[in-house]
């Protein structure tokens, strides 16, 4: 199942660039799936790690990662999908509320793929600095707002014993890139 869920993560991001880089976007699910395979989660979790950007960003809907993945998959998926019909701060709100409310499996699952960005953005800083900041839709201090609300969101209604190691270094990013 996680090969099947890689080759059509593939096949729906096929042509897609990374929008602060000139890389291919599959990269993105795929470290995305593989920072939740290294954490130790069960494959569902992980074909939903390559899955997680597939119905917001390319013609391929929830029902068809339903129909190939089954409906475990499709509501991991839907729980981290934004309406972009939506304005981005709407947007992000009801992700940072998702987060703070959500199951463990939702909150391992954004918290991944937030991570995966930030990563990306910090190398992205170091090549072109402050410049960065201009190719987003919202700017630093919106991008500060968001990123601290998740970090602060995250651990919400979790052991300490349960937070898995990204978070930690998701945290320290946050702290590293906006403090």
């Amino acid at each position: 199942m996680i090969d099947k869920a890689k080759l059509f993560a593939t096949k729906a991001h096929c042509g897609q660039k990374r929008k602060n880089a000139d890389e291919d976007y599959i990269v993105h699910p795929v470290r995305v799936a593989e920072t939740l395979k290294q954490a130790g989660f069960h494959d569902v979790l992980i074909c939903a790690g390559y899955l997680h950007d597939v119905a917001e960003d390319t013609a391929y809907t929830l029902d068809d990662i339903e129909k190939e993945f089954g409906f475990d998959v499709r509501q991991l998926v839907a729980a981290h999908t934004e309406d972009k019909s939506k304005a981005w701060q709407e947007r992000k709100q009801q992700t940072i509320h998702t987060v703070h409310e959500a199951s463990f499996d939702v909150k391992s699952l954004i918290v991944a793929d937030k991570l995966d960005n930030l990563e990306s953005l910090q190398k992205e800083i170091q090549t072109h600095g402050n410049e960065v900041w201009k190719k987003f839709n919202a700017g630093y201090d919106w991008q500060k707002w968001y990123n601290q609300s998740i970090a602060e969101a995250m651990t919400n209604g979790l052991r300490s014993e349960q937070i898995p190691h990204y978070f930690k270094r998701y945290k320290q990013l946050v702290k590293q890139t906006f403090d």
